[in-house]
């Protein structure tokens, strides 16, 4: 290169970055250079940081483009670009104060600075008025821990970031506050940050006075972790190389094949086959709302704060459901919750169907049933009630259902049996309704209902005297899985099982004979029994029988195998199967059994029009019947081979051959009688117009 041109590379900085990277040695003088012109314009700007500096900014690009090449001159870049944001970022140039960012992002990127320095730096200028910056700042943020934990967990990073965001949870900006909470869900998301320390940190965020930061931490626990809802990055990734690997087929395909470009769709081959075999890493994700440390001194603060709260009804429905999922989930005991949520339960209450949800969500056992049964007389007395509608009746009785499915002691006979007569309501959503509550307390506890309620006699029904209903508190010790006999044995279990019935029958046979000895010694006593009254008690014994060989097989089964979740559900099928035997109905279970109520079930209303679409046209078919059609006759023509008219053939060409012909004819038809009555309307109209500007 000639001396001229390498004289003028110092005001041409991009053209010397070019040729830096090329050839770093021949050019280590100009950017020594350039790095003291960066360092005395640094002093200059810190005179006066409030203003803009592009000669700072051009040069820091600069050297964070090329500082690789040179680690050892620029060692104090990062420590300088840190200093200064962190002192001066609330008074900077907007322009400027993204501009280092960026050069620090790229140092970061090179490995060239430690990633606690910039993200801690980063946390902090999420404080700044620029929505441009921190939405550059989160992406990197989020970016960069996904890079640093992408191998292995940094628990040294992780738990000092956690900490720094914690400090910022409880600072008074809250527009850091809420960026602090959108990287952790996002980062919780991506099962990156999925621990328990993270959701104990989002736990704080709701009991922020602030109400951006609140309602973001009670969307993150309401919200599902399920798969729909979340994307993994590994999918994302994998689709991203499925599209470059069609598009680079597709182009070769198309252009000039030479060698370089035979071996680029040899890698994107590699790269499609790689995507199809990837599969998603399973993840044994629980909800957020399960990593909870204290969840009873968590779900007490909430209704505190519920309780004395100012906020939006809105608000307030989030922390309530907050709250009833705690309970339902943990089940926990919050005995004030139930009163408070009793004063919300009248018909005329917005959002009464997610309040009613709420109250048995909150449900469940290990709740007194003396607390919830105001809860049910409350529901009843204000739903069930034949003043009001019949879908307000038939979400109320849905909604004791509900309640009762999970707290069935809280029901009392009286007001179950006044509720189940509603099963034969003229109106069919009512009637389904209370046929709903009817047949939970069938399969419950039938002693509740009146016997001709309790319907056919089954296995339940049928050994009631023996099981009568649980009490409140109260545990049944088994030493098998019931329903467990319909499953298969294993080898080793079968040949015991073989074993045991063979030295059983053994020992019955052995008794019969030391019995009929015994009755030969003995007189015979004659008795007469009739013929139905053995057959009872032949049925009686067989099934005592039975019911003692399922014992028997259900504790070998439950003894010598490790059930899984198929077996489980083979199990709940049956028992299903066997409550709906004899009936039309069939056996639907359903696998995806989770612990929130869908807010769906209480809104469960078989609603159906009195004129559906199908109703109104056979009403209409139905009139068409026997009657003439009212289209209009076309009149026929004295002359079949005479040509059409010009009215005729107007009507067959397009509208905007005619509009204007049609719009000069109707002018040169005007009558001279219909050009004096327009004239005429045009200067009264334009009279009326002059009188009111003269009264003005």
């Amino acid at each position: 290169m000639s001396d001229r041109n390498r004289n003028n590379l110092p005001n041409n900085l991009a053209q010397l970055q070019n040729l830096i990277k090329r050839n770093p040695d021949l050019y280590k003088e100009e950017f020594v250079q350039q790095w003291r012109h960066f360092q005395s314009n640094l002093d200059v700007f810190k005179l006066n940081p409030s203003t803009p500096s592009e000669s700072v900014a051009e040069t820091a690009m600069f050297i964070a483009q090329v500082g690789n090449c040179y680690p050892e001159e620029i060692a104090d870049l990062p420590t300088h670009l840190v200093d200064i944001l962190s002192q001066h970022y609330s008074v900077m140039n907007s322009e400027l104060r993204m501009t280092l960012c960026k050069a620090l992002v790229l140092l970061r990127n090179k490995n060239m600075v430690p990633p606690l320095q910039v993200l801690q730096l980063f946390f902090k200028l999420l404080k700044a008025k620029d929505k441009l910056l921190r939405k550059t700042l989160y992406n990197h943020i989020v970016g960069d821990i996904k890079r640093v934990n992408a191998k292995n967990k940094n628990n040294k990073i992780n738990t000092s970031l956690q900490n720094y965001m914690f400090s910022i949870l409880k600072d008074n900006s809250v527009v850091a506050a809420k960026m602090s909470v959108d990287i952790l869900i996002e980062l919780y998301r991506k099962n990156i940050w999925n621990d328990a320390k993270t959701v104990n940190v989002l736990v704080t965020a709701c009991y922020s006075k602030a109400n951006k930061v609140k309602v973001a931490a009670l969307k993150f626990f309401l919200g599902s972790d399920t798969p729909e809802n979340v994307k993994d990055d590994s999918d994302s990734d994998s689709e991203d190389n499925e599209t470059k690997a069609k598009k680079l087929i597709y182009a070769g395909t198309i252009s000039k094949k030479t060698a370089k470009k035979s071996r680029k769709l040899e890698k994107a081959l590699s790269l499609l086959r790689k995507s199809k075999k990837k599969k998603k890493p399973v993840s044994f994700n629980f909800s957020a709302i399960h990593l909870i440390n204290d969840p009873q001194g968590f779900a007490e603060t909430l209704f505190k704060s519920v309780e004395q709260s100012t906020d939006l009804f809105e608000v307030k429905l989030m922390v309530m459901n907050l709250i009833a999922r705690l309970i339902g989930i943990h089940e926990l005991i919050v005995l004030n919750f139930y009163p408070f949520l009793q004063r919300f339960l009248q018909p005329h209450q917005r959002e009464v169907t997610k309040l009613l949800m709420f109250a048995a969500q909150s449900s469940h056992e290990m709740v007194p049933p003396d607390v919830i049964e105001p809860v049910l007389m409350t529901i009843a007395n204000n739903f069930v009630s034949e003043k009001n509608n019949n879908e307000v009746m038939a979400v109320g009785l849905n909604a004791i259902r509900e309640i009762c499915a999970r707290c069935p002691l809280s029901m009392s006979d009286n007001l179950l049996q006044d509720l189940v007569q509603y099963k034969t309501c003229k109106s069919k959503t009512v009637m389904m309704a209370a046929r709903s509550l009817l047949q939970l307390y069938r399969n419950v506890d039938p002693t509740l209902l009146r016997k001709k309620d309790r319907g056919r006699p089954s296995k339940n029904t049928s050994t009631l005297n023996e099981h009568p209903a649980k009490e409140f508190g109260s545990l049944e010790p088994v030493s098998f899985v019931p329903g467990a006999e319909i499953l298969e044995l294993t080898k080793d279990s079968e040949v015991d099982h073989e074993n045991n019935t063979d030295d059983d029958e053994w020992e019955e046979a052995s008794e019969d004979e030391e019995d009929l000895e015994d009755e030969d010694e003995e007189d015979w006593i004659d008795v007469s029994h009739s013929e139905e009254e053995k057959d009872e008690k032949e049925e009686v014994s067989d099934d005592e029988a039975l019911a003692a060989d399922n014992e028997k097989k259900a504790e070998m089964v439950s003894t010598t195998r490790i059930l899984t979740d198929e077996d489980f559900k083979k199990i709940q099928e049956q028992s299903l199967s066997e409550k709906l035997h004899g009936t039309k109905r069939k056996a639907q279970f359903n696998s995806d059994k989770s612990d929130i109520i869908d807010l769906a079930q209480i809104e469960n209303v078989h609603k159906k029009m009195c004129h559906d679409k199908q109703s109104r046209l056979a009403t209409v078919l139905a009139g068409r019947e026997g009657r003439e059609s009212y289209s209009k006759v076309k009149p026929k023509r004295l002359n079949e081979h005479a040509s059409t008219t010009n009215k005729e053939k107007v009507k067959s060409k397009p509208f905007m051959m005619i509009t204007h012909g049609r719009n000069a004819r109707s002018k040169v038809k005007k009558s001279f009688r219909e050009k004096q009555i327009s004239l005429r309307d045009s200067l009264l109209k334009r009279e009326g117009k002059l009188g009111n500007r003269r009264k003005r």
